[in-house]
């Protein structure tokens, strides 16, 4: 039987991934009508707000594996929102640059999405976004603790 401790350390956790599950599905159903997955549209952001990137600084950013950037890229492509493109210090290098079809979507879907967000998280009061603000980073910096034997 797991320890007093233990059995809270659990029961945050599950409460954690639930309130994200949450918070990434209405994320995802208000992008629904851009036609945007989450993912698609974090690496649109990413470049509308910090300039052409390659796909390994762009996985950094939106944390995604480099595989799955691979196909969202080309996804991103095909629809004519971002260009592939040699780095010019490094031929074997892609960066990824949005289009203006891309810059126009974001700047049409950016501030929608964000005032969503905000409405979301408004059942949280500026003192208690602060708080899970710093708690979330305070877990996040801990890194990928080893898996125990």
């Amino acid at each position: 039987m797991p320890r007093a401790s233990q059995r809270l350390a659990l029961a945050t956790y599950v409460r954690l991934v639930r309130a994200a599950n949450t918070a990434r599905a209405f994320a995802s159903r208000h992008l629904g009508e851009s036609g945007l997955t989450l993912t698609q549209f974090a690496v649109l952001e990413a470049l509308y707000h910090l300039g052409p990137m390659s796909l390994s600084d762009i996985a950094g950013k939106v944390l995604t594996t480099g595989g799955n950037l691979t196909m969202v890229a080309g996804n991103l492509e095909k629809q004519g929102l971002v260009k592939r493109q040699k780095s010019p210090q490094d031929g074997r290098v892609q960066i990824i640059v949005l289009t203006p079809k891309g810059k126009s979507l974001l700047r049409r879907t950016f501030p929608l999405h964000a005032e969503a967000i905000a409405g979301f998280m408004a059942v949280l009061t500026p003192d208690e976004l602060e708080q899970l603000g710093g708690l979330c980073r305070k877990l996040g910096q801990q890194g990928m603790p080893a898996p125990s034997a």
